[in-house]
């Protein structure tokens, strides 16, 4: 596994394009439940149950990402890791996301938050074709082995090329950003620029000791206009000093409110270290999209007990209200446990989160222990799919968050043995 985070670089064309596509039809996968560009199964699951949370709300979520910047917002390479079979990388470029709740076309909440887009994009490895791994047709939907889809969809009959089929996006999110573009910038200023030009009137009337009314000056225009264009150029860099002030103290009561985030420095270390020992090809940032995918899934799925990934518990009725979740960009290892073949990791993950509960809608920054367990016997595949596994019985393929139990023989299947499995999720208070 490789890291790049400093030597960054744009992107293939092909894959920035998918990526591109992927974030465009995004908004309409949540909103209006349509199928989502370029991602895998897994993806495509969450996006589904997420609609149906929305839709069984009787609520409509106007959900649109928009570049933020207007020129060369290429997707910029970061992390990469691979393993036998595949090469992943995470991406990111400069994303807005605008939210609009309705209920009844009223609007109960809206927001706009300046964000990076990071999506993990999977490709296959040059020379090596795994060709009976599961895959979502990107025209159909309905889910073949990859050496099948190459050979043409059993259902709906288009053929694919294998540069058709990956790279495909296989986890993403939205992370909240700091800083600020040049037109962002400007349209900020310009907000500011008129209560400091009524601010500097105001003193100047105070410290004359007359008010400098418009219609008092029409007598004397020369005075009028001196006034004006006097006290409009000084407001300029006295309203961009408030205004830059503005940003450090709002970036300080941000770094204050993420405090918490800091415990989890050092995770990424002490945790890949670990795991390296049991599974040389282990990576952390594929450990963190599989935890994000567990979470969702198990948040935004009605029954949750019906999960073959998912060995805990209830979940608290009140996650049951959540209707949009962004991962916070910390995720925190609090215990490591061995035990045998298995290994337990107790995770504290931060997330920025959508509550809709009766008629209230709000957003709140919560925090999620979450405890997944493995073998560690067997290598990490890092293309498992939780939407459709092989069963180790008879072979015959099926979906598993659906079904425990094969079909086909009836032999119950052992999740645990091919991926981390969540065995415990709660609301940290």
């Amino acid at each position: 596994m490789g890291y790049n985070f400093f030597n960054t670089k744009e992107v293939p064309e092909n894959s920035g394009r998918k990526l591109d596509e992927f974030k465009a039809s995004l908004g309409s996968a949540i909103s209006k439940g349509n199928n989502i560009t370029f991602a895998d199964s897994d993806v495509s699951y969450i996006l589904k149950l997420q609609h149906d949370r929305i839709r069984r709300k009787g609520l409509e979520l106007d959900y649109n990402i928009y570049d933020r910047e207007e020129e060369n917002n290429r997707f910029i390479a970061a992390s990469d890791w691979q393993d036998a079979h595949y090469h992943s990388t995470v991406c990111f470029n400069s994303s807005g996301v605008k939210r609009i709740v309705k209920n009844g076309g009223n609007v109960r909440y809206k927001d706009d938050k300046k964000s990076v887009f990071y999506g993990t994009i999977t490709d296959v490895v040059t020379g090596t074709h795994p060709d009976d791994d599961p895959y979502s047709c990107p025209n159909c939907g309905s889910v073949s082995t990859i050496a099948a889809l190459q050979n043409g969809c059993s259902y709906c009959g288009t053929r694919f090329k294998m540069d058709e089929l990956f790279p495909k996006i296989t986890s993403y999110y939205f992370l909240e950003d700091p800083h600020m573009t040049k037109k962002e910038f400007l349209t900020g200023f310009l907000k500011f620029y008129p209560f400091t030009f009524i601010g500097i009137y105001i003193m100047c009337c105070i410290m004359k000791g007359e008010v400098y009314l418009p219609w008092n000056l029409l007598t004397n225009i020369p005075k009028l206009i001196g006034t004006i264009f006097a006290i409009g150029l000084g407001s300029i860099p006295i309203s961009y000093v408030l205004f830059a002030y503005f940003l450090f103290m709002r970036l300080i009561v941000k770094a204050i409110s993420n405090g918490g985030k800091m415990g989890t420095a050092g995770s990424r270390s002490r945790f890949e270290t670990r795991m390296k020992r049991l599974s040389p090809e282990f990576s952390y940032e594929y450990f963190t999209s599989k935890v994000l995918s567990l979470i969702k899934t198990a948040i935004f799925s009605d029954d949750e007990s019906g999960l073959m990934f998912y060995r805990g518990g209830a979940l608290e009725p009140q996650m049951k209200d959540i209707i949009d979740l962004n991962y916070g960009g910390a995720l925190g290892c609090q215990s490591f446990k061995d035990e045998g073949n298995f290994v337990t990791v107790e995770t504290k993950a931060y997330f920025d989160v959508l509550y809709a509960k009766e008629n209230k809608v709000y957003s709140k920054a919560q925090v999620f222990s979450a405890t997944l367990r493995r073998r560690t016997d067997i290598p990490v595949n890092f293309n498992f799919s939780m939407t459709r596994i092989a069963c180790p019985s008879c072979g015959a393929s099926f979906d598993a968050t659906k079904l425990k139990n094969c079909p086909y023989c009836g032999n119950e299947y052992d999740g645990i043995s091919d991926d981390w499995v969540l065995v415990d999720l709660k609301i940290m208070k």
